[in-house]
């Protein structure tokens, strides 16, 4: 793992040269002006109108009021119709999906009470019409018994509509997944060239998710293909990470696999 961040490191610097070089010529092609000029520089009325601009004048030497930058509206607290949740829809949503028997009798990533949150998505309308009423599905994992819940709720009326339970059922992990993972593994013996790296790479201890940026991969079960420790990957929700450090290189870890169900870190035959 050591070598891999040197490598990558080597990338980086690299690619940002090449993005430097691709931003220069991307200026080059943009600058205002040199769209439709001819090669001796485009007619005499657009010099004019140009100079104009620049003075603040309209073609007519008439001066032009400055421009006025609008503020987005505001977003409100309902959407209409097939418009995204809102910030208070989705609030909404996720206290009608989770009440205070489903929040006790659930466990999250770190196993702590309450499920772990995953998506929250505007329902798809079963006639295909206009209704009034919005209406949201609301994803969650429960951790206590390995099942992915969704609930559809009535933003309107404030009640559950539809609900539907499922095991072995595995959707893209949550950022706050990543990051218990990264936790487990920054814990974990299997966890030490991963601090290593980030040591070399920076100059000083990895101690916390929040150093590192972070995305995570579902990783099922293969038959021969995996420790034993690793088997009920897919009936448990088990991820490999993608670990970058925050301002610096990309560090592999993608051979160890996290089972966020089992808290338990194991590494993937070669």
């Amino acid at each position: 793992m050591r070598k891999i961040v040197h490598r990558h490191l080597g990338k980086v610097v690299a690619g940002a040269a090449i993005a430097v070089a691709s931003t220069a010529v991307m200026v080059g092609v943009t600058l205002p002006g040199t769209a439709g000029a001819d090669e001796s520089g485009g007619t005499k009325g657009d010099d004019k109108a140009a100079a104009a601009q620049q003075l603040g004048q309209d073609e007519q030497g008439a001066p032009v009021a400055p421009g006025v930058v609008q503020e987005a509206p505001d977003e409100g607290d309902k959407g209409k119709g097939g418009d995204p949740l809102t910030d208070d829809e989705i609030a909404r949503a996720q206290k009608i999906a989770v009440n205070r028997q489903t929040f006790a009798a659930s466990e999250n990533a770190e196993g702590e009470r309450g499920p772990q949150q995953l998506t929250v998505d505007l329902a798809e309308s079963e006639t295909g019409g206009t209704e009034t009423s919005r209406r949201a599905d609301v994803s969650y994992y429960d951790y206590r018994d390995d099942t992915l819940v969704t609930k559809t709720v009535d933003l309107d009326t404030g009640k559950v509509v539809d609900s539907t339970d499922q095991q072995g059922v595995q959707p893209p992990p949550s950022r706050a997944e990543s990051s218990a993972a990264a936790a487990l593994l920054i814990a974990d013996p299997l966890g030490a060239g991963l601090k290593a790296d980030y040591k070399d790479a920076m100059g000083k201890e990895l101690t916390s998710p929040d150093q590192l940026r972070l995305s995570g991969g579902i990783y099922r079960a293969t038959p021969g293909a995996q420790p034993a420790a690793l088997d009920k990957c897919g009936e448990h929700r088990c991820l490999r990470l993608f670990t970058k450090v925050k301002n610096g290189p990309w560090i592999d870890t993608t051979s160890l696999v996290i089972d966020l169900s089992a808290h338990k870190v194991a590494e993937l035959k070669h």
